[in-house]
C-alpha cells in the first residue's frame, strides 16, 4: 500500500516475509534495495478470530499505486484475509492531491484506478480518496478497519502528525507489513539506472527522439552507440564461428587445436603479408594510372595564352 511522507525504515534485505506498502514520499539519498532473487509465500496477518459472519467486515486500505506492482497486490492481500469474510474497499488519489502531497506520478488517475480493478483481492475500488480519513469519510463508506503498516506517516497537509491518527484513535486500524525489494520508487530508480539502454531499445523499435523527450543530438550519439553495440556483437558471433571452424578443420586434419592455432596464425600472418604486398602494388598501379590520365588531358588542353585570344576573338 503507497501511503504519505516517512521515513524508511531500516529492513534486512534478505527478509522476504515482510510486505510492501508503498510511502508517498522517500528521499533520494536513500539506499535502492535489490530485490530478492524468491519471494517467498505471504505470511497473512493473524486472523481476527471469529465465525463467519453473513454480514461481511468492511475493510479500507488506501494509497496511490503508481506503477502497480505484486508489493501493492501482497499489501492488499494482507487487507482481504483480515477477517473470514472480509469485503475490501481500496482508496486512491486523483492526480490533484497526489502532485500537491506527494509529486509527479508515472500513471494517470484512471490508470491507476484501473490497475486496482483488475486486482483479485479489491472488492471496490474509491476514486478521488482523502489524503487523511476523517469520520465522514468512515461513516459514509460504512468503514470497519482501515488497514496499513504500522510506521506513522507524517501528515503533509498539516492536519496533523499522521494521516491515521484519528483511524488509531478510535481503534479501527489494523496493521499489515511491506514487502521488502519492491517498490515504486525502486522501479523507477531501476529505469532511470538503465535509461540509455532503454532509449536505444525504443529508438530502434520506431519511436521518434520526441516521443522519448531526447534531443537531437543526443538521438544521434543513441544511434551511433547503438551501432557500435551491434557491430561488436556481430564481431562477436564471427570470433565465435570462427573458433568453431578452427576447431573443426583441426579435428578434421588430426591436429592438436593448439598445433592447429599455432599453423593457423602462421598461415593467416603469411597471408595478411601477400595481402599488404598485392594492394600496395594495386594502389602503385592505380596512382600511374590516374597520373598518364592526367598528363593526356593536359596535353590535349590548349595553353592559357590560346584561350585568353579565342576569347578576345570571340568577343
Amino acid at each position: 500500500m503507497v501511503r504519505r511522507d516517512r521515513k524508511k525504515p531500516t529492513i534486512k534485505r534478505n527478509d522476504s516475509s515482510q510486505v510492501d506498502q508503498e510511502p508517498r514520499q522517500q528521499s533520494c539519498a536513500e539506499t535502492v534495495y535489490e530485490p530478492p532473487v524468491r519471494f517467498e509465500p505471504h505470511p497473512s496477518p493473524d486472523p481476527v478470530k471469529s465465525e463467519w459472519t453473513e454480514k461481511p467486515i468492511r475493510v479500507y486500505a488506501d494509497g496511490i499505486y503508481d506503477l502497480f506492482h505484486f508489493g501493492h497486490a501482497r499489501s492488499l492481500e494482507q487487507a482481504k484475509k483480515l477477517f473470514p469474510n472480509t469485503f475490501l474497499l481500496v482508496g486512491c488519489c486523483n492526480d490533484e492531491v497526489t502532485r500537491r502531497y506527494k509529486g509527479k506520478t508515472v500513471m494517470t488517475e484512471a490508470e491507476r484506478y484501473e490497475s486496482l480493478r483488475h486486482c483479485r483481492w479489491v472488492d471496490e475500488v474509491i476514486p478521488d480518496a482523502p489524503w487523511v480519513i476523517n469520520r465522514e469519510f468512515i461513516d459514509k463508506h460504512q468503514i470497519d478497519y482501515v488497514a496499513h503498516d504500522a510506521l506513522p506517516y507524517a501528515d503533509t497537509s498539516g492536519a496533523g502528525k499522521d494521516v491515521y491518527q484519528f483511524v488509531k484513535s478510535v481503534g479501527k486500524f489494523k496493521e499489515t507489513r511491506r514487502t521488502n525489494g519492491i517498490s515504486t520508487s525502486d522501479v523507477i530508480m531501476r529505469m532511470l539506472k538503465g535509461y540509455n539502454e532503454y532509449v536505444m531499445r525504443n529508438l530502434d523499435r520506431g519511436y521518434t527522439r520526441k516521443d522519448l523527450g531526447v534531443s537531437y543530438v543526443k538521438e544521434k550519439q543513441f544511434r551511433v552507440n547503438m551501432g557500435i553495440t551491434k557491430l561488436r556483437q556481430r564481431v562477436r558471433e564471427q570470433q565465435e564461428q570462427m573458433g568453431k571452424k578452427l576447431h573443426t578443420v583441426a579435428k578434421t586434419a588430426g591436429m592438436h587445436h593448439s598445433e592447429w592455432v599455432e599453423n593457423a596464425d602462421r598461415l593467416v600472418a603469411g597471408f595478411l603479408e601477400k595481402f599488404e604486398e598485392g594492394c600496395h602494388m594495386m594502389e602503385t598501379a592505380i596512382k600511374e594510372k590516374i597520373q598518364e590520365s592526367l598528363k593526356r588531358q593536359n596535353s590535349r588542353s590548349p595553353s592559357p595564352s590560346k584561350m585568353v585570344g579565342e576569347h578576345i576573338v570571340v568577343a
